[in-house]
Formats: C-alpha cells, sequence, structure tokens
C-alpha cells in the first residue's frame, strides 16, 4: 500500500483511535453536506421554474406595456416622457432586500413595496388621453414588480450555483478522497498491530521452548551426578541404595510396626480373684 492512498502514521493504538474518530467526524461531515446538497440543489431547481415563470411573464408584461406606451402616444399625438419626468418628485416605488436561509446559505430576495399616499400624474393628460396614460401607467407598474422579482431570482441563482458547487466538491472530496485514505490508514495500523502480535506470540513460545528445554537439561544433569556418585561409592566398597529403593523400604517398615501394634493389642481381663472350693465347684459342674 502506498503512502499516497493512506496516512503517514506510527501504527499505535492511540494513533489507531484517533483515525477511527477522524474517519468517524469525516463520515458525519458527508452525511451533512449530502444532505445540504441535496436541499440546495431542490431550491435550485424551484428557482430555475421561477425564472422561467418570471422570464415568460416579464416578456408579456412588457409586450402589453409596449402597446399601451403606443396608445397613449396615439392618444395624446405626442411624447409624453419629459412631462412625466418633469412632474415626479417622490419615489412611489420602493425596493428593499431581505435575506433567504436555506441550509445555512443566505439568499437574497427583493420586495416591491408601492406608496398609495404619493400621486405625481393627477395632472397629466388631463387635456386628452388620460385613459390610457393611466392603464399605461398600471401595466408599467406590474413590469417593475415582475422586473424586480426575476432580478430576486437571478441573484439568489448565481450565489446558489457557487454555493452548490463547493458543497458538492467537499461532499465528492470527503466521499472519494478523505474516507479513503483513512479506511486504508485503519487497515494499515491494524495488520501492523497483527504482525506486532504474532512477533510477541512467537517470541514468548520461543522463550517458553528455551525454558522447558532448560530445565531438561538440568534433570538429565541432576540424574548424571546422581549416577556418577553411586558408580563412585560403589567403586569405594560402599553399599549405596538408589532412592527410590530406601523410599519403599521406608514405607514398607512403616506398614510392618502398624501390624504388630495391631496384633499386640488384647481385650482387657474380666476375671475376679475366687477361693479354690469355689474353683473346684465350678470345675465339677463343667464336668457333669
Amino acid at each position: 500500500m502506498s503512502s499516497g492512498q493512506r496516512e503517514n502514521v506510527f501504527p499505535t493504538r492511540m494513533t489507531l483511535t484517533a483515525i477511527k474518530t477522524r474517519l468517524k467526524g469525516a463520515q458525519t461531515g458527508h452525511s451533512l453536506l449530502k444532505r445540504k446538497s441535496e436541499a440546495l440543489k431542490k431550491r435550485f431547481r424551484e428557482i430555475v421554474m421561477n425564472i422561467d415563470q418570471a422570464k415568460q411573464k416579464m416578456g408579456r408584461v412588457m409586450q402589453i406595456a409596449a402597446f399601451s406606451m403606443a396608445e397613449v402616444g396615439f392618444a395624446t399625438g405626442s411624447n409624453i416622457n419629459f412631462e412625466v419626468q418633469q412632474s415626479v418628485k417622490q419615489a412611489r416605488l420602493k425596493v428593499h432586500s431581505k435575506q433567504e436561509n436555506i441550509s445555512g446559505v443566505f439568499l437574497p430576495a427583493f420586495e416591491t413595496k408601492l406608496n398609495e399616499n404619493i400621486d405625481d400624474f393627477q395632472l397629466t393628460g388631463l387635456g386628452r388621453g388620460g385613459q390610457q396614460i393611466h392603464k399605461a401607467r398600471q401595466v408599467y407598474g406590474k413590469a417593475v414588480e415582475t422586473l424586480v422579482q426575476l432580478a430576486s431570482y437571478q441573484s439568489a441563482f448565481i450565489l446558489l450555483g457557487d454555493v452548490l458547487q463547493v458543497t458538492n466538491r467537499r461532499v465528492n472530496s470527503i466521499e472519494h478522497i478523505i474516507i479513503p485514505r483513512l479506511e486504508n490508514t485503519i487497515k494499515y495500523i491494524e495488520s501492523e498491530l497483527e504482525e506486532l502480535e504474532r512477533e510477541d506470540f512467537t517470541r514468548l513460545k520461543k522463550v517458553q521452548k528455551t525454558k522447558e528445554q532448560g530445565e531438561e537439561n538440568e534433570a538429565v544433569k541432576d540424574t548424571t551426578e546422581t549416577g556418577a556418585n553411586v558408580i563412585q561409592a560403589t567403586s569405594e566398597g560402599e553399599t549405596v541404595k538408589p532412592p527410590s529403593t530406601e523410599v519403599g523400604q521406608q514405607f514398607v517398615s512403616e506398614v510392618e510396626k502398624n501390624s504388630d501394634k495391631e496384633d499386640s493389642y488384647s481385650l482387657p481381663s474380666t476375671s475376679t480373684n475366687v477361693s479354690g472350693d469355689e474353683k473346684a465347684d465350678s470345675d465339677e459342674d463343667v464336668i457333669f
């Protein structure tokens, strides 16, 4: 196993515990990022559908606005752009921004707020074309609202696409690089620890075998020395009995002593002192 496929660590049990903890954390992080990616993908698809609908709506609204502006020009007979610009004093439509939280990602969202109290077009089209100007005003108001909504969707689409790309890259990195490296490291450490255990077991067996051989050699040495002492004593004219013979004779002598004690045991005498006549009478009675 190459070092590029695993961590370059020293194989110990403490390192194994640390790597297992890292693996568990990586798996938990992968699960969380996977769920985050799924939530972002779901929201991304919704935004894409909203953008498509908003663009279609924008096309229809701008088409109607263009026709209404043509009706205004036909009704008034002149261009009212300069008159509108001169009559506007305050903004009637304002755009506010807010944030939408999607799995920790804050997406921008824009909304419009219309102030009905402000009306700078009261005298516009007073002579002629007032109805067409009012209609064009409403159509262009809807067009601005649709445009703001489309801008909100487009901003969220761009930001969410970048975040989704980064999240998917992290998920793939954890799934295909980090987790396999940690698993290979755990396998490497476990194999090394098993090899060390086998070496220790072999070493213990060898030590035990050496110890047993030493005990056997000592026993053979003691037997040899005993035999040499017996031969030496025999050559000097002494009678040397083997240890086993002496032990057997001691056992036999103890058994004989015990049997002698049992034979010498007798019941105590129960006879009393009697006179000669009584003894003779008793003898006669026995003879009769």
